[in-house]
């Protein structure tokens, strides 16, 4: 085996960094430049076309994006809690850095082996357990909320469906619910942890840590929500809060379960919002207005500030 020399190291940690943040900066330029739903000049236009409301609406857009990743960010530390104590500026650094990472990863798959980084080698099989518990909590949120923002849809607007479809949905989940039962002993993604063992770890985290978990999730569920409607009608939408949030929900719901390439994520979220919000008659500049001004807070932004820790990520040696 051929010794790598400490500064040969240092060499390829930063072209590692530099990489990382052009791949993921250009995602960001790409999905900017070559939205053709949505030209990004057309986008400023429209929110200086507002005048002096639309600087106080941003800094309240602003602070609720905040208050979004300050929810993440607790939610976060009171997960790793369970096997290493860490304070919030720590669990900020790791959150926002890893969400650099991941933003140009399909489905933000990245995120897991970026948080796993910044622990010891013995903690990193916890730690991506820990957040894929963190990742299917806010899931179930979503598909919690999202059921009642279907049954919504589907009682109050004529939306083609068959009882076919239903049943062929509903075998899919018995199938996938007996494949996990056959293979629950086996070894699957995460050496060392089979689905029985994955399962007993989840058992063994605190009831406080779980109902904690829930509830921050919740609270970024709700606010990420609102924030949603707001900005419908920061950009002009004339529609009610009660005939909103069904359709905030069924949206969320639709993009969680829809697995995308990063390149696609943009366009999936702006698809399915057109299509929901056009049964109550919201025209398609807001709804893409909407879209892309969230994707810009709660993910761009967040990921600007992160590349700051990303830079200056120093990789654990125990």
């Amino acid at each position: 085996m051929i010794a790598i020399s400490h500064k040969a190291k240092q060499y390829l940690l930063v072209a590692t960094k530099v990489l990382v943040l052009a791949v993921t900066f250009g995602y960001i330029f790409y999905t900017l430049k070559n939205n053709a739903s949505l030209d990004f000049s057309e986008f400023i236009t429209t929110i200086i076309s507002k005048g002096t409301i639309a600087i106080y609406s941003l800094v309240f857009f602003l602070l609720l994006a905040s208050a979004n990743w300050f929810f993440e960010i607790l939610k976060w530390k009171t997960l790793v809690s369970t096997i290493e104590k860490i304070d919030f500026k720590t669990a900020l650094k790791q959150s926002l850095a890893s969400l650099t990472v991941s933003l140009a990863t399909p489905n933000r798959i990245g995120e897991y082996g970026a948080k796993a980084l910044f622990f010891e080698t013995r903690k990193r099989k916890k730690i991506l357990l820990l957040n894929f518990f963190s990742s299917t909590t806010q899931m179930l949120v979503t598909g919690f909320f999202g059921v009642f923002g279907v049954f919504y849809l589907l009682k109050n607007f004529n939306i083609n469906y068959s009882i076919t479809t239903i049943c062929y949905f509903g075998i899919g989940v018995i199938l996938m619910v007996a494949i996990g039962y056959y293979f629950k002993e086996k070894e699957l993604l995460l050496k060392g942890f089979s689905i029985t063992k994955k399962t007993k770890f989840f058992r063994n985290i605190p009831f406080q840590i779980k109902f904690k978990t829930v509830l921050f999730s919740a609270f970024r569920y709700v606010i990420f929500s609102g924030m949603f409607y707001g900005m419908l009608l920061f950009f002009g939408a004339n529609i009610s809060f009660f005939e909103a949030m069904p359709l905030i929900f069924a949206m969320y719901l639709l993009v969680s379960i829809v697995p995308t390439l990063f390149i696609f994520d943009v366009v999936i979220r702006s698809g399915a919002a057109v299509w929901l919000f056009s049964f109550a008659g919201v025209p398609e500049l807001v709804v893409l207005s909407t879209v892309l001004a969230m994707w810009l807070f709660n993910f761009v932004f967040p990921a600007f500030l992160g590349s700051f820790f990303v830079l200056t990520y120093k990789p654990i040696t125990q």
